[in-house]
C-alpha cells in the first residue's frame, strides 16, 4: 500500500479533423485491460508538462504540443491501497506516426471515432471526455 499518492500525467490528443482519439491499451494494474489516454508516471525533478510530452514519446514515438489542462483527475482506491492524481492535457501531435513503443506495458495503440471509443474506459479517458 502507498501511503503517498502518486503522480501521473495524460494527453488527450485529437487527430487532424478532431474526430478520433489516440487511446492505448493497458496491460498492467490499475485498470488493466482497459483502454486510456497514454501518458505516465511524473519523474522526481520533472514537471508535469515536461513528463507528458516524455511519455508520449517513450510510448508512441511522437513529439506532442500541449494546447491546454483539460482537467485533473484523482484516482482513489482505497481496497487497493492506490491513490493517484493526474492532470490530462489536450496536446496534438508535432511530428510522428503513433505506434507502440512499449508492449510490455501496452496492449495496442489506436485511433477511435468519439462516437465509437472501445470499452472498457479508464477512469481519466472518462472524466477527461466528460470535460469536453
Amino acid at each position: 500500500m502507498d501511503s503517498q499518492p502518486r503522480i501521473g500525467v495524460g494527453a488527450f490528443i485529437l487527430d487532424g479533423e478532431r474526430r478520433r482519439l489516440l487511446l492505448v491499451r493497458r496491460r498492467r494494474m490499475p485498470e488493466a485491460d482497459h483502454w486510456g489516454l497514454p501518458g505516465g508516471k511524473v519523474d522526481f525533478g520533472e514537471t508535469v508538462e515536461a513528463a507528458v510530452v516524455r511519455e508520449i514519446a517513450e510510448e508512441l514515438g511522437v513529439k506532442i504540443a500541449i494546447d491546454e489542462l483539460l482537467c485533473i483527475v484523482d484516482q482513489i482506491d482505497l481496497a487497493a491501497g492506490t491513490h493517484w492524481v493526474a492532470p490530462v492535457y489536450r496536446a496534438h501531435i508535432v511530428s510522428g506516426e503513433p505506434s507502440n513503443r512499449e508492449p510490455a506495458a501496452l496492449a495496442g495503440v489506436g485511433w477511435f471515432a468519439l462516437e465509437a471509443l472501445p470499452q472498457p474506459l479508464t477512469l481519466s479517458t472518462r472524466t477527461a471526455l466528460a470535460r469536453l
